[in-house]
């Protein structure tokens, strides 16, 4: 049997395999409000055979937000068109469905990426940022506010009360957005927080903050599955947020009740220096899952049914997290499990399709027999 297609866990919720579709931005919200457009883009995940599928990075409040274009889950209006898609997923979907709850900090106010992605002008529309201290991501970007006490307690209750309105509709899943240098990722880096108090210098005291922030979502989430995904490593030599110390906070993250962490890596620093290659992060995954014991999901350049077949098989990772290899093949499940001589969920719309029902009969024009 395929360990890909096995069913697994997620806290209390059972996944009908190991296939996650990641969380993907896709730049086309209205004023934080999803469009059309995702529900088209999820639905079609819904139906395409994997076991969880993540809606993109969704803003707590609207400055934390990425770019104008990026979805939020901070008033009524984001709250009803994201209620439109899970509700297709009711209907008609045999995947899971789950949020990543996110606030892009010093990373915010960026202009889409078809438009170049730069940092948002003035006569653009650019917001003010923040982030633990006052450092741009790069030259040419918005300088942030350093964050005040007063600043901290409005992002814990904004994630607070994003979360109210995802278990409201009815998420199966809740992940934490601490990667890719968005907020949480500043405060764990050293590149990006520099603060000399509680929140600042010590491993202990820069996790401080992303460990309230989840604390916070658990709480408020008892009966949901929640996890967090995090960057491993900054790919800054010599400096930064590194493996052991995502360790680190990875053994703290289970002592609170997360349920499963998806390790990733990089985006804090544009003097990373990335080793892209063919599941260049799974052994991230796997030297934290080993560690810490927690259900752990891989992520990047993961393609090949084979590989990730592997990657399940040989206990690098619970789960893969397929991205861009969904947006290429939305029937990817469909066409791994013809490898893997294993089954995927086909709608019964969609049946006669299936290679070993070409002889399903169509109303009206039955098989010759």
């Amino acid at each position: 049997m395929s360990k890909l297609f096995s069913p697994a866990q997620l806290g209390s919720l059972t996944l009908d395999n190991r296939i996650v579709v990641a969380p993907m931005c896709q730049y086309s919200a209205i004023d934080g409000t999803m469009t059309d457009w995702h529900l088209m883009h999820l639905g079609q995940f819904a139906v395409g055979g994997a076991g969880l599928v993540l809606v993109e990075a969704s803003g707590v409040e609207a400055e934390g937000r990425i770019t104008p274009g990026c979805p939020g889950l901070y008033n009524d209006d984001n709250e009803a068109a994201m209620a439109r898609v899970i509700q297709f997923f009711r209907d008609y979907g045999a995947a899971k469905i789950g949020i990543q709850l996110a606030h892009a900090g010093r990373k915010a106010s960026a202009d889409l990426p078809w438009n170049g992605g730069a940092a948002l002008t003035e006569e653009q529309g650019a917001w003010e940022t923040s982030a633990p201290s006052a450092l741009p991501y790069a030259d040419g970007w918005h300088t942030p506010t350093a964050l005040s006490d007063q600043g901290l307690e409005r992002i814990k209750q904004a994630f607070v009360q994003a979360t109210e309105r995802a278990v409201r509709l009815g998420f199966d899943v809740i992940e934490v957005h601490a990667a890719h240098g968005y907020l949480l990722h500043q405060f764990l880096s050293p590149i990006s927080n520099q603060r000399d108090d509680q929140y600042g210098g010590s491993l202990e005291n820069r996790m401080r903050f992303p460990l309230e922030i989840f604390a916070a979502v658990r709480e408020t989430a008892p009966d949901t599955a929640v996890g967090v995904r995090f960057s491993a490593t900054d790919w800054v030599e010599g400096s930064g947020w590194a493996l052991e110390e995502a360790t680190q906070f990875a053994t703290e993250l289970k002592a609170l009740g997360c349920d499963f962490i998806d390790v990733s890596s990089g985006g804090n620093s544009p003097l990373q220096k990335i080793q892209v290659g063919p599941g260049y992060q799974t052994g991230f995954a796997d030297h934290i899952r080993r560690a810490t014991g927690l259900t752990t999901m891989a992520v990047g350049m993961i393609s090949d049914p084979r590989q990730a077949e592997t990657i399940v098989a040989t206990g690098q990772a619970d789960f893969v997290a397929l991205a861009r290899g969904m947006l290429y093949d939305p029937r990817w499940a469909w066409h791994a499990a013809e490898v893997l001589r294993a089954q995927a969920t086909f709608p019964p719309q969609y049946m006669r399709s299936h290679p070993t029902l070409q002889g399903e009969p169509i109303p009206g024009n039955p098989p010759k027999k």
